[in-house]
């Protein structure tokens, strides 16, 4: 196994509240002018009874982050990430790390007061691995706040506790993540092969070593969503992919949730092909060898599949609208569609090049 550092172990740090064990905050960013500088003021005002450091993992293809982290917050420490990619950062900012507790951060979130004092309390308490709490994302225009109603229901998110809540207890991942050091190390960082779900494989190697990740509903980190369809229809796309990829690494991950999407697409598809064959025959593109009214039957069939999923995108709106009386329900067939089909299409793009292999 790669060892990452010689940070102490956790057991041996007096965990009497007084005496609270240092913590290493770990940020990877990448062309995150626009929203670093509120994560890491969300950071620095921990109110933490312990020592902590800030490292950020600096992946951007131009100083521009590097030189406002050491403008603006020069008490934080930034690292190269030669690769660009998340995982990268993540184990380049944890071999700077010392402490043996880290805490895993997005250069797009923001950690509430009082968050590392709940947060390892928790993890001293229950003994895991790994603690985690909810994503709460934030958004400022129309469209980012539909992406976050999208993004925190079942229409969205499937049964995913870290995004739609639930009671606190063992779960299958969390978000962002604080870390017992010396497990950590011991199941060797984050996957570099992986471009997306990385957070997940990594949980799921913690809990095959015998850990436990643990959900505790106290932790809201709030989150920004992307602003467009575009970078809606991309990020999701990329975690299509991430998936298709843990799943060859750990076929037993697999949950419902996750094949839904794909399910759909393909449903989607064979209502595609029935349409145009049904269209081509009632055109009589195929006489005398079927009679038209065949073709009319099947259109009529083929229209079943996107009929239903729009009737059922509708009604789920309306009652998740009138349920949290939010009139961004309105654009969330709109929105629910773009997460559906560019997750369910990179999960059939398979995993980008660099991604295949069977682990790190």
């Amino acid at each position: 196994m790669t060892r990452f550092g010689d940070a102490p172990d956790l057991d041996l740090v007096d965990m009497n509240p007084n005496n609270l064990p240092p913590v290493s905050v770990i940020i990877p960013a990448r062309n995150a002018e626009a929203t670093l500088p509120a994560t890491l003021e969300s950071v620095l005002a921990q109110d933490y009874g312990g020592e902590t450091e800030v490292i950020v993992a600096d992946g951007s293809e131009t100083s521009a982050t590097s030189e406002l982290v050491r403008r603006r917050f020069p008490e934080v420490q930034v690292v190269p990430n030669p690769e660009h990619t998340t995982p990268c950062g993540l184990n380049c900012a944890l071999r700077a790390a010392k402490y043996p507790v880290v805490a895993r951060c997005d250069a797009h979130a923001m950690l509430p007061p009082g968050y590392l004092t709940q947060a390892v309390g928790t993890l001293l308490r229950t003994g895991a691995a790994n603690v985690g709490g909810r994503q709460n994302p934030v958004g400022d225009t129309l469209f980012e706040r539909t992406v976050a109603l999208a993004t925190t229901t079942w229409l969205g998110a499937g049964d995913a506790r870290y995004r739609i809540g639930g009671g606190a207890g063992p779960v299958d991942t969390v978000f962002p993540g604080v870390f017992r050091r010396d497990v950590l190390d011991a199941a060797g960082g984050w996957d570099e092969t992986l471009l997306r779900n990385e957070d997940y494989e990594l949980n799921w190697r913690l809990r095959e070593r015998g850990g436990t990740v643990w959900f505790d509903p106290a932790l809201v980190v709030d989150y920004r969503p992307r602003g467009t369809p575009q970078a809606l229809a991309r990020q999701y796309f990329h975690y299509g992919r991430g998936k298709r990829a843990m799943l060859a690494r750990h076929p037993r991950s697999l949950r419902f949730r996750q094949v839904v999407a794909p399910l759909l697409l393909v449903a989607l598809a064979a209502s595609a092909v029935l349409g145009a064959t049904g269209g081509l025959i009632a055109a009589e593109g195929l006489a005398p060898l079927i009679a038209p009214e065949a073709g009319t039957r099947l259109l009529y069939t083929a229209a079943a599949g996107p009929l239903g999923y729009g009737l059922f995108l509708l009604a789920a709106s309306a009652v998740l609208g009138l349920r949290r009386r939010r009139p961004e329900a309105l654009l969330l067939p709109v929105v629910a569609v773009i997460i559906h089909l560019a997750w369910a299409t990179g999960f059939f793009a398979g995993a980008p090049g660099g991604a295949r292999g069977r682990g790190r």
